[in-house]
């Protein structure tokens, strides 16, 4: 939990700190750390505890402790540098936690299990791993590189979104412009002609009289559409569960599938490699798989327990394909499983990329052409009453 700290500096200067600790004898460990001396202290409330989290960056924390250790500084250097550079209240009460334990003796990866918030599990993991063969450095490399494939990942597919919802938003505005502005005005022009209609026009015109005459309901209406389906979407985000509604897609679902693999076989992968047993790697990856597969790899981790290979477990709860599977078995008899995993990766990390490239060049014009024809036809529809007068003169 984080707590408000009035300290009195060594340059004996009254100072405000948010110090992240497990209880108030912690914070004021880490306060003492600093060289000042505690006047105040009290806990946050949880919610600006949770605001103030999100300003420590764990991918950078890792890449600046990497370039130090390898420069040749003990940890304990390493965490009393960072410290020392850190301007951030937040980021740094979390380094002088972990600076603190150090100094007691404890280890790395035990001082980092008593910031879960900002450590998870699969971080702890692989620091722990690296402790037992003195390989930290390299650890911590495997970990950035994990970092950044997933990133490639994630951003070739908000790449692929973006153009796709920008046609979107600006179609859908440009229809509900001509239906709630532009449509109401040609029904008032065309309300007294008397003259007969086609029928998907006279429609229209009915929808714009009455839009004229309820334009607050009307607004309201959308608006509070609007809002629930922003709010729909993101508890689907939220809990995961957009993930399944995709998944029943024609021709997506199976993508899905083939994207929720890579991942945890890179993940997987990298946690073998980093010499974590595979019953405990399996128990990290949970977290990186949907809630219908976690069912599926909860009972292939006890099956390899009691004794079952893994690509034996894997293909029975429908956790592979019929390449990764010939891949995994390979891993097996080779004694490589982390690096056929990671090889595995590998190969359903470029298919995907492949078929988010067709898959963008096909979708955009699809859809640039069904918003024109929309368009269009609502302008066709207001304009036929026009030619059809026109062709009586």
């Amino acid at each position: 939990m984080q707590f408000q700290v009035e300290a009195l500096s060594a340059a004996n200067l009254i100072e405000s700190l948010a110090i992240e600790a497990s209880d108030e004898a912690d914070a004021r460990r880490q306060v003492e750390a600093r060289r000042a001396s505690v006047l105040t202290i009290r806990p946050l409330a949880a919610q600006r505890t949770l605001g103030r989290r999100s300003a420590f960056s764990l991918t950078l924390f890792s890449q600046e402790l990497l370039a130090l250790l390898e420069a040749g500084l003990s940890l304990v250097e390493c965490m009393e540098a960072l410290l020392d550079k850190e301007s951030n209240p937040a980021a740094g009460s979390v380094l002088a936690g972990i600076l603190n334990r150090l100094r007691e003796g404890e280890r790395f990866s035990g001082a980092l299990t008593h910031q879960p918030q900002v450590f998870p599990p699969l971080y702890v993991g692989i620091v722990q791993a690296a402790e037992g063969t003195s390989e930290l450095p390299q650890a911590l490399s495997r970990y950035l590189d994990y970092q950044l494939r997933l990133e490639e990942v994630r951003n070739r597919l908000v790449s692929a979104a973006i153009y796709p919802t920008i046609l979107i938003t600006v179609g859908g505005g440009v229809a509900l412009f001509l239906l709630g502005f532009v449509v109401p005005r040609f029904a008032a022009v065309y309300q007294g002609t008397g003259r007969p209609m086609p029928m998907l026009s006279q429609l229209l015109l009915d929808w714009g009289q009455f839009v004229g005459n309820n334009a607050l309901l009307v607004a309201t209406v959308v608006l509070g559409g609007l809002a629930a389906a922003g709010w729909w979407l993101r508890q689907l985000v939220r809990s995961g569960a957009w993930m399944g509604l995709v998944a029943r897609l024609p021709g997506i679902g199976e993508r899905m599938r083939i994207l929720e693999l890579s991942r945890l076989y890179l993940t997987l992968g990298m946690l073998l490699e980093g010499g974590i047993p595979i019953s405990g790697a399996i128990a990290m990856v949970s977290g990186v798989v949907s809630p219908a597969s976690r069912a599926g790899l909860a009972a292939a981790a006890t099956a390899i327990r009691e004794g079952e290979m893994l690509s034996d477990t894997f293909a029975r709860n429908q956790l592979t394909t019929p390449i990764s599977l010939r891949m995994l078995r390979v891993g097996e008899r080779s004694g490589q499983m982390g690096a056929m995993l990671t090889r595995s990766a590998d190969f359903y990390e470029s298919e995907t990329a492949r078929w988010i490239e067709r898959f963008t060049k096909t979708f955009e014009p699809l859809l640039m052409t069904a918003i024109g024809l929309v368009i269009g036809g609502i302008v066709i529809l207001l304009y036929m009453p026009i030619f059809d007068l026109a062709g009586t003169l």
